[in-house]
C-alpha cells in the first residue's frame, strides 16, 4: 500500500509528474499558456525578477491562486532541485460554478444537497468527503480558495475517482457563498462540536448545504454565525469529536435516510 500523508513530498521525478507538480519559470509559463488547470501557484516570497512578476500577473487574471512562501518550502516540495523560484500543482479537471452544482439538483428532479467544506486542508479528509458526497448523491462540494487543499492529484486518488462525477466549486468567500445559497432557498447546517440541534432532531429533507469545519478549529467564527442551525453528532465514546470527513459522512448519510423516507411515503 503506498501510504501518504499531508505535505507529501514525491520520492521520483516520474511521481512528481503524478502529483501534477510543474516545476521551474518555463514549464509554469508554458503551462499557463496552454491552458493547464491549476489548482495553485507557490512563488519565493521577496522575489523581483520579472519573469515571476509575469507568471503571478497572468496566474491571477486567470483565476489561479497565487501563494507567496519561503524557498525553504519550495525546496522541500521541489524533485528536480531547480524549481527557480516557482512550482506549480496541476488541477485534476476544471473547477464549476455554484450554478452549476444548482442545476444538476434542477436537472435530477431533486431538492439540492451540497457539501461545503470550510477550510480543509488535509487533501486525504478532502478527497474522502468528495468521495462520500457522491456516494450519497449529494449535487456538489465546494470549497475556498484559500486556506483549503484544492482538485490536486493526491485529492482524486482519494476520492477513488469521484472527482469526475461530482461538480466541485472554488469561491472566494464562504460567508457570501453561504448567504447566496440562502437566497437560492437552502438551509444551512453546520456541522459543530458543541451545536445546538441534535442531528437526529434536524430535518434535511428539503434543500439543504451541509458544513463541515476544518480537522483542527472547526468552522470559523463568521461562517458559523451564517448557518441557520449548527448540528451536533452524539458522541458515546471518551474521545469528543470525529475525523473531517467522518463528520461529513454521517451528515450525509441521515440526509440520505430522510429524503429516502420522504419518497416512500
Amino acid at each position: 500500500m503506498n501510504k501518504k500523508r499531508s505535505g507529501h513530498q514525491p520520492n521520483s521525478l516520474e511521481e512528481a509528474v503524478n502529483d501534477g507538480i510543474i516545476e521551474g519559470r518555463n514549464a509554469v509559463i508554458e503551462a499557463l499558456r496552454a491552458g493547464t488547470a491549476i489548482d495553485k501557484i507557490y512563488l519565493a516570497k521577496g522575489e523581483t525578477d520579472a519573469s515571476l512578476g509575469h507568471i503571478a500577473s497572468s496566474a491571477r487574471s486567470n483565476g489561479v491562486v497565487v501563494v507567496e512562501t519561503d524557498r525553504r518550502k519550495l525546496d522541500n516540495m521541489s524533485v528536480t532541485h531547480s524549481h527557480q523560484g516557482v512550482i506549480a500543482i496541476a488541477a485534476v479537471r476544471e473547477y464549476a460554478t455554484v450554478e452549476d452544482i444548482l442545476q444538476s439538483a434542477r436537472d435530477r428532479g431533486e431538492q439540492p444537497l451540497v457539501v461545503v467544506c470550510d477550510e480543509i486542508s488535509d487533501p486525504h479528509n478532502l478527497g474522502a468527503i468528495i468521495r462520500t458526497a457522491e456516494c450519497a448523491g449529494a449535487h456538489g462540494v465546494i470549497i475556498p480558495k484559500r486556506r483549503s487543499a484544492g482538485l490536486t492529484a493526491i485529492v482524486a486518488k482519494t476520492s477513488a475517482g469521484a472527482v469526475a462525477h461530482i461538480p466541485v466549486a472554488r469561491v472566494a468567500n464562504l460567508t457570501a457563498l453561504l448567504k447566496e445559497l440562502k437566497e437560492a432557498g437552502l438551509w444551512v447546517f453546520g456541522a459543530e462540536a458543541d451545536g445546538k440541534t441534535p442531528l437526529y432532531q434536524a430535518d434535511l429533507k428539503g434543500a439543504a448545504a451541509i458544513v463541515i469545519g476544518s480537522e483542527g478549529s472547526g468552522m470559523g467564527r463568521l461562517v458559523a454565525e451564517t448557518c441557520d442551525v449548527t448540528l451536533s453528532i452524539p458522541m458515546k465514546g471518551k474521545v469528543n469529536s470525529l475525523n473531517a470527513s467522518a463528520a461529513a459522512a454521517v451528515l450525509l448519510y441521515e440526509a440520505v435516510r430522510q429524503r429516502q423516507v420522504t419518497q416512500a411515503i
